[in-house]
């Protein structure tokens, strides 16, 4: 195919290179006659490991040139790729001027095209920026459709400093945002020499999915070099703790916990979090991540007040009361901490926990229910039919399979919060509120 790439910064070198190598057609347009020169010349604009050659060997070929005539580069090409930078504006929020200057440019060349083309965002924008400034910005300067004269898709690139050339021969994903089958089937055509498998979604998951991954690559920095504080500051050996805990892929480095879903409770991750913290600053080590986590886990607990206090109803049904399901641990339980804070505003709450029992319940939990939480045992209730019964609002709190179908039991009228994702109905329901779904 015919490729334009607008912005020969980092990531639109590497995708000029890298695409022109694997056979297609790549006219690169900057504003910056420094860059054109130096590409038209065969000379990589940007330091990166192996793509020196790429660009020298494949303007020797024809495949590669530069230039800043933005109308004829749109108009000569099947596909045209945006990859302006977005650097952070001063109040911390993203810098859009530069893409929106390009896109305008961009919907005036497409003005004057007669054929379907295709405007690929790579540029790191955030969700809803496609639907709500760049496709209409492309329909006002072009005069044309989106999706019928023109598609847009947006697909993040997850390249390295360093490593960038590799990442883009072998991604670890590519991602496709496209709301129609023929702008994903040319997206898709142009990345099949380096993509193992592509996963198609809609524009604002795929615009999200690179804030996440990077979130999340900054967050594991974080909390790798904070345990390494907690553990210079106790004469332990960070990098063997961290070999230790990267070893384990069925819960550390895996899919397991990264759903969204209810706040966490339970015996360990609270009492752990706390102890580790407190070591951490008697010791003198800073640990902001870790201090924040159980801050977070509260304001996710708050968020499921307000959308149970949304419905407007006063009669709440509240299914798993335990920690998790499968279990009738009360311990830091964030559904018990819930029941509680309904009662104390006033709510009538009804509960059913199949293994919180008060008739089978033995040792400390017994206990626990009975002197700590008698006000609580009073509104459990055996019957799960019964407890829904009475109530105008039914919240589920467990990932337990036996309340995986309550959305289609409920009677009209009532209403169910799911703050774990396990009662999500398969088609779309007018009764159904999810925590962050």
């Amino acid at each position: 195919m015919k490729v334009a790439i607008v912005g020969l910064g980092y990531v639109g070198t590497v995708t000029a290179a890298c695409l022109a190598d694997s056979g297609h057609t790549v006219v690169g347009v900057d504003v910056n006659p420094i860059k054109i020169d130096q590409i038209n010349a065969g000379v990589s604009p940007v330091s990166e490991l192996g793509l020196g050659e790429l660009v020298g060997s494949n303007v020797d070929r024809g495949r590669l040139r530069a230039t800043d005539d933005i109308t004829t580069a749109v108009r000569t090409s099947d596909v045209v790729m945006v990859t302006v930078g977005t650097p952070s504006g001063r109040n911390g929020d993203v810098h859009l001027d530069d893409v929106l200057n390009v896109v305008g440019q961009i919907g005036a060349a497409l003005a004057g095209v007669a054929d379907w083309r295709l405007v690929l965002v790579t540029s790191t924008v955030p969700p809803g920026t496609v639907e709500g400034e760049i496709v209409p910005l492309l329909e006002q300067h072009s005069g044309k459709k989106a999706g019928t004269d023109f598609g847009v898709a947006f697909s993040p690139e997850f390249l390295r400093e360093g490593t960038a050339v590799s990442d883009f021969l072998a991604p670890p994903k590519t991602v496709i945002g496209a709301d129609d089958d023929r702008t994903a089937k040319v997206a898709t055509t142009l990345y099949q020499p380096f993509a193992c498998e592509t996963v198609r979604t809609s524009v604002r998951v795929a615009e999200l999915v690179k804030f996440s991954d990077n979130s999340w690559h900054a967050l594991k920095v974080a909390f790798a070099n904070e345990i390494g504080r907690v553990a210079e500051a106790h004469g332990v050996d960070s990098h063997a703790v961290m070999s230790i805990f990267t070893s384990d892929t069925k819960l550390n480095i895996s899919s397991r916990y990264l759903r969204p879903g209810f706040a966490f409770g339970g015996s360990c991750l609270p009492k752990d979090l706390r102890t580790l913290t407190y070591r951490a600053r008697r010791q003198g080590a800073a640990v902001p991540v870790l201090e924040a986590i159980l801050q977070s886990n509260r304001a996710h607990l708050d968020l499921a007040l307000e959308k149970i206090a949304a419905v407007g109803a006063r009669r709440v049904a509240i299914l798993g009361l335990a920690f998790k399901a499968g279990t009738d641990d009360l311990r830091e339980s964030p559904a018990l901490e819930l029941a509680e804070r309904l009662l104390g505003k006033g709510y009538d709450v009804r509960i059913h926990d199949e293994h919180v029992n008060l008739r089978h319940l033995i040792g400390a939990n017994r206990k626990y229910v009975l002197t700590v939480l008698p006000h609580i045992a009073e509104h459990l209730d055996e019957d799960f039919h019964h407890t829904l019964e009475e109530a105008d609002v039914i919240v589920v709190t467990q990932n337990n399979p036996a309340y995986a179908q309550v959305t289609s039991e409920v009677r009209p009228g009532q209403t169910v919060v799911d703050l774990c994702g396990v009662a999500r109905p398969v088609n779309g329901a007018t009764n159904y509120v999810g925590l962050t779904w």
